[in-house]
């Protein structure tokens, strides 16, 4: 069981993130990945605070209660479940076997269709909301920015959104650092690799951007299961990836003596809404 900590809207400007950084993991390799690891995605990742959606609400002028929403790179359903428990009318579409078999056991009466955000498998001008939890960096924008507008009716809104870590808690900082140095990837980085350039680099739309900061207490092992669900995990060697979470346990149990984490988390949305 997780039980946020807290949530709030950032009302400062957000820094400019960092430039993106190179992964020797080819994309398509990491984004596969997650098809083993589904069952352990779905347990242990974080979920999304109410705050968030009510952001989502206040830019798009318009309650999530009705709307047709489409959640693209839907996973294992963490986003769907909580977009359709808000009272949308949800369909979700998920490129990966294993990720849509979970769904499909987790959400039953949720459809989910196979298919990319590159090439969505929507009608023209069908849905009020096309939505992208932590799956916007697998797309190409080029194709994906155009076939969002397609799907999406007049007044509609495109919402990308990221769990980042809040790299200043200084044990969340610490622990990023031992997995850039161990993977030989600035992982900080790449996560704070999130804003309109990177969204849609055409710059056909104009996004605004919203930063809810949250938190989540866990027991050590979940925090270990979650972090191990992460796509550099999963590619980096099953004896590379025992060993760090082994000295990871340690760091955490010096940190946490009572075994219990609280993650903290700044969810980073991004929202674009078209012509009504």
């Amino acid at each position: 069981m997780t039980t946020p900590a807290s949530a709030h809207h950032s009302t400062g400007a957000d820094p400019t993130p960092d430039p993106p950084t190179a992964h020797p993991t080819p994309q398509p390799a990491r984004a596969h990945s997650f098809n083993a690891a589904a069952a352990q995605y779905a347990a242990n990742r974080p979920s999304y605070p109410p705050a968030l959606f009510d952001a989502i609400e206040d830019l798009t002028g318009r309650p999530l209660t009705g709307a047709r929403v489409a959640d693209i790179g839907a996973g294992t359903g963490i986003a769907t479940a909580l977009l359709h428990a808000r009272g949308a009318d949800v369909v979700a579409v998920e490129p990966g076997d294993g990720m849509a078999a979970q769904f499909r056991r987790t959400l039953p009466g949720i459809p989910v269709i196979r298919g990319t955000g590159d090439d969505l498998p929507l009608s023209d001008a069908s849905v009020d909301l096309v939505t992208y939890a932590q799956a916007w960096h697998w797309t190409d924008p080029a194709r994906a920015v155009p076939e969002a507008l397609r799907v999406l009716r007049p007044g509609g809104a495109l919402a990308l959104w990221w769990n980042t870590d809040a790299l200043d808690v200084p044990w969340i900082a610490e622990a990023a650092d031992r997995v850039s140095r161990h993977f030989g990837i600035d992982v900080s980085a790449e996560k704070r690799n999130v804003d309109y350039r990177t969204a849609d680099p055409s710059g056909r739309l104009d996004f605004t951007r919203r930063t809810v900061r949250w938190s989540r207490r866990v027991p050590v092992d979940t925090h270990l299961a979650n972090i191990g669900s992460h796509s550099v995990f999963l590619v980096g060697g099953a004896e590379r990836t025992a060993s760090f979470l082994a000295e990871e346990r340690e760091h955490l149990l010096r940190a946490f003596p009572d075994g219990v984490v609280e993650e903290v988390y700044e969810v980073v949305l991004l929202l674009a809404r078209t012509p009504a």
